[in-house]
């Protein structure tokens, strides 16, 4: 049975290019890059190859504003870490409702160590009141975090116009810019942006790397301390093949994004008409305007978005619930709370999520099966 991967906002395949590019780092090339030697020492240098490819694909304006980590996850908290440990007099930080848990829970655990922490909410379609973060913006705010694209319904926030807020008041400004790297365009140069965090199995490196940048001049504090490995800002041997591979999959992303963008927002705009058009009491959630062009959120009315994966796995199709039932709660997850959906189409939202691998063929299976996998499980549904 061919698997039909529709999940890419949770990870993607790595590129055949990306892979043959890190191969000689794993086979040939595997010094540390630390050494003296020039068997080790040579690694450097596609170190820092990398670091350009990175800052290319963000706008950067200088490839040592990017520090290479384990993941976005690290990134964020790092980027935390950093502006509440180098501005000690202030211990507020504003972020949204609707953030990825990497960012959500970190503040959620400084609140409950005393720090002082606001939640921004977003409207019904998950949109930002910009008014709210001006509102909440003070004297004692270290940091304001809000990511570029939200992971379950693609919306994409105005974090330029955020930045220049953040920027007026004195204020860092991080953005998690793990869904919205290399699907749209992102141009630091022109929005001053102060932390920003990417990770590699978003855009089709393997997992085990991601990207912290940090706007020349900003103090900055690490969050892993040891060698003295990314100018001393960040501790631990280099994952050099992972690193090596995030560049090239920032080159690709920067040489294919035009051309991904049409074809891929072709795809979702036909699988999501299809859905709409043959399934009735079904619903996209999210700004249908500003939104990722690779990701669709659809609530399907009085079903539960776990038995409907659960199908459309039968079938080889994979695809993420917008509810946490998958984790063993029975509630909608927290995007869809905070947009006030109501509880029987949350319940039942499934995001589809694609990618430059993504064809024709598998939209229309997809719009084949899935009419009857609904069906099915209303019939069985008491409250259907």
């Amino acid at each position: 049975m061919k698997t039909i991967y529709l999940d890419n906002n949770a990870t993607t395949s790595v590129a055949p290019e990306v892979f043959e590019a890190m191969k000689p780092f794993l086979t040939e090339l595997w010094g540390n890059p630390s050494s003296m030697h020039t068997f080790g020492g040579q690694v450097a240098r596609h170190i820092e190859r990398a670091r350009e490819q990175v800052a290319d694909l963000l706008g950067a304006e200088n490839p040592s504003e990017i520090i290479f980590t384990s993941c976005g996850t690290e990134s964020n908290n790092t980027a935390f870490h950093s502006a509440l440990a180098t501005a000690r007099d202030k211990h507020k930080v504003i972020t949204t409702s609707v953030e990825h848990p990497a960012v959500l829970n970190p503040a959620k655990q400084l609140a409950v160590q005393g720090r002082e922490v606001a939640f921004i909410p977003v409207d019904g379609m998950g949109r930002l009141d910009l008014s709210e973060i001006e509102r909440a913006i003070d004297g004692r705010t270290a940091l304001v975090s809000v990511m570029w694209a939200n992971n379950e319904t693609g919306v994409v926030f105005p974090v330029e116009r955020i930045a220049e807020m953040c920027e007026e008041r004195g204020v860092p400004f991080h953005v998690d810019a793990v869904q919205a790297a290399g699907k749209i365009p992102i141009d630091l140069k022109k929005a001053p942006i102060t932390f920003l965090s990417i990770s590699g199995h978003k855009l089709h490196a393997p997992k085990g790397v991601g990207v912290l940048y940090v706007r020349r001049g900003t103090p900055f504090s690490p969050f892993i301390v040891g060698g003295h490995q990314e100018h001393s800002r960040r501790g631990g041997t280099e994952n050099v093949a992972s690193i090596v591979a995030i560049g090239k999959a920032c080159e690709m992303a920067i040489s294919r994004m035009d051309e991904e963008r049409v074809k891929v927002t072709k795809l979702r705009d036909r699988l999501e008409k299809g859905i709409l058009d043959i399934i009735p009491r079904s619903f996209i959630h999210g700004d249908t305007q500003h939104r990722l062009p690779n990701t669709t959120n659809i609530g399907f009315e009085a079903v539960e978005g776990e038995a409907i994966l659960l199908l459309m796995n039968e079938y080889g199709i994979c695809a993420s619930s917008g509810s946490a039932c998958t984790s063993g709660s029975l509630d909608p997850s927290h995007v869809m709370i905070a947009m006030g959906i109501p509880f029987t189409r949350a319940h039942g939202s499934i995001r589809f999520s694609l990618s430059r691998y993504s064809t024709d063929e598998e939209i229309d299976f997809v719009l084949k099966v899935l009419p009857g996998i609904i069906q099915r499980l209303r019939e069985l549904s008491p409250v259907s």
